[in-house]
């Protein structure tokens, strides 16, 4: 019988297509939620919820309780790292045997910025617990043009970033999930870190006409000065938390240091990575 697969993070934008991958494929899956009244797609897909809340440690031992493996994803928190360590910690005592850690493009980067320090303290604390692991780093996601930034695009006709003209290897959410699922039920990616990118590197000037071609309409993006960044995103009233770490990660894109490509995901998964072109047309309704 397949081993139990207990997937955190299962109703976001990695986390459900990973339940939904395994699910499709037969895998018993225990869905992690914060509440299990808001469970019914995770119950549509074949997968169990079960409650798991990173700050109530009761909920993780019975979580864990009769999983072999898991994919640890954190929530976006200032103590991200202390609730990642946590649940490390609490898988070794429940006996899990496999983790599959997604952390972040960079999080071994020198000096590191702050998201990647939290990343890496998590990465550690997987690589010290004995626990047979792999880590997982994906670029930036497509699917934020499609869910944060597409407000502007429709309202605007417009991609409004701190990037400058520096180019990123960005991955559709789906590959992560691709890759995630098949180092979760093959075995020989013990002990790896995969650097998991699109096929290809994009300025925004390049999201940009790929959108525009996609939905045919003038599509612009406008290179924001970090200041005017910054104080945008307070006007939209995001925590200074928040606003300094994404303005610290913008910092090493417009350095150049995220526009890499890895043949990870064709290698893990036999097939090419989804291009931002096939992206933009599987998101129409998002830029419309």
């Amino acid at each position: 019988m397949p081993s139990k697969i207990l997937v955190t993070g299962a109703t976001g934008n990695v986390g459900s297509k990973v339940v939904e991958q395994l699910s499709a494929a037969g895998i018993p899956v225990r869905a992690a939620v914060q509440s299990t009244s808001k469970a019914a797609r995770i119950k549509e897909a074949g997968a169990e919820p079960v409650e798991f809340d990173f700050t109530r440690p009761e909920t993780l031992a019975a979580a864990f309780d009769g999983v072999e493996k898991v994919f640890l994803l954190t929530p976006f928190v200032p103590n991200m790292a202390e609730l990642g360590v946590r649940a490390v910690n609490a898988a070794k005592k429940a006996g899990v045997k496999y983790i599959v850690r997604m952390s972040a493009l960079g999080a071994n980067l020198k000096p590191a910025i702050k998201m990647g320090q939290w990343h890496r303290e998590v990465e550690k604390a997987v690589e010290s617990s004995s626990i047979p692991y792999t880590i997982l780093r994906p670029n930036s996601f497509m699917q934020n043009y499609s869910g944060a930034l597409s407000g502007d695009i429709k309202a605007q006709s417009a991609i409004n970033l701190p990037d400058g003209d520096a180019k990123m290897s960005y991955i559709d959410t789906r590959d992560i999930a691709s890759v995630a699922a098949t180092v979760l039920t093959h075995a020989g990616h013990e002990g790896q870190t995969y650097d998991l990118t699109g096929p290809e590197a994009l300025s925004n000037y390049e999201v940009a006409e790929v959108i525009s071609k996609a939905i045919g309409r003038k599509i612009t993006y406008i290179s924001l000065p970090e200041e005017g960044a910054r104080t945008d995103a307070k006007q939209a009233g995001m925590p200074d938390w928040i606003i300094d770490a994404l303005m610290e990660l913008h910092a090493i894109i417009r350095a150049g240091k995220l526009a890499t490509v890895s043949s990870a995901v064709e290698r893990i998964t036999r097939r090419k990575p989804i291009s931002f072109s096939q992206f933009a047309a599987d998101h129409l309704t998002a830029f419309r």
